[in-house]
């Protein structure tokens, strides 16, 4: 006989599949944000795949990437510092359009001479980075991030892989609909969003006294609660329509 808890536990992570897969194909909505889109595959793969943190690079038309959502400071620093010394695995995986993995860092400084010793430092053991691939066309990459050594799973890697497929297949179609804008347009206006969330996020972690993660998770639990777009809720606190504060999170 089953055990009832583990049934819970698998309802729950299958209900919880369902709603990231819904939400992923859904890019027809009028409100539609990359950036909120962008951050919800994070936050999808943290919540089901045996992972710590997630990261996404987005390119635009000339082949530069964009480090445009992240679970966490951390990771979003790593991706920064990734893209500033042009080394590290979700570049490979982008620029190869495959797969690119490593079980353990410490065995990676030929690899990646910047990238891995600097993983390490911040707390990284282990990477998986995905390409945003649609036949021939890749768009960016997804990086998973843990904190101990080790391979995902083959399920979680599958999981993964389609997570990100339906993702590439949401951002292409996004843009498709908008051809009436230069890809690049698309691209900036999803970097001037990201801006408006590291502003805003920076203010609130000032004014309330609490770290960066808090004030972003204060941010996307208002949105969140109120039906509202991640880059309008920043855009608002930052002009100074909106007031929130830590225990909004």
């Amino acid at each position: 006989m089953a055990d009832p808890a583990e049934v819970r536990q698998w309802s729950s992570r299958e209900a919880a599949l369902v709603d990231a897969f819904v939400h992923l194909s859904d890019t027809l909505v009028d409100d539609y944000d990359i950036i909120d889109f962008l951050h919800f595959l994070t936050a999808s793969c943290v919540g089901l795949v045996e992972i710590d943190e997630a990261a996404v690079m987005l390119a635009g038309p000339s082949d530069l990437l964009q480090a445009i959502a992240s679970s966490t400071e951390r990771s979003r620093m790593l991706e920064l510092f990734e893209l500033q010394n042009h080394d590290g695995p979700c570049l490979d995986a982008y620029r190869r359009g495959v797969v690119v993995s490593a079980a353990d860092l410490t065995e990676e400084s030929e690899r990646w001479p910047t990238f891995a010793p600097r993983a390490l430092e911040v707390g990284f053991r282990a990477v998986h980075s995905v390409p945003l691939r649609l036949r021939d066309q890749v768009i960016g990459a997804l990086n998973l991030l843990r904190v101990a050594p080790g391979v995902l799973s083959d399920g979680d890697a599958r999981l993964v892989r389609a997570l990100s497929d339906i993702a590439t297949v949401g951002v292409i179609q996004e843009r498709t609909i908008s051809a009436s804008h230069a890809a690049t347009n698309g691209l900036q206006i999803a970097l001037n969003s990201r801006i408006r969330i590291e502003q805003a996020k920076g203010m609130l972690a000032e004014r309330e006294g609490i770290s960066i993660d808090a004030a972003f998770e204060a941010l996307r639990g208002y949105a969140r609660r109120h039906q509202l777009g991640l880059s309008h809720v920043a855009t608002e606190l930052v002009v100074g329509r909106l007031r929130l504060s830590s225990r909004d999170h």
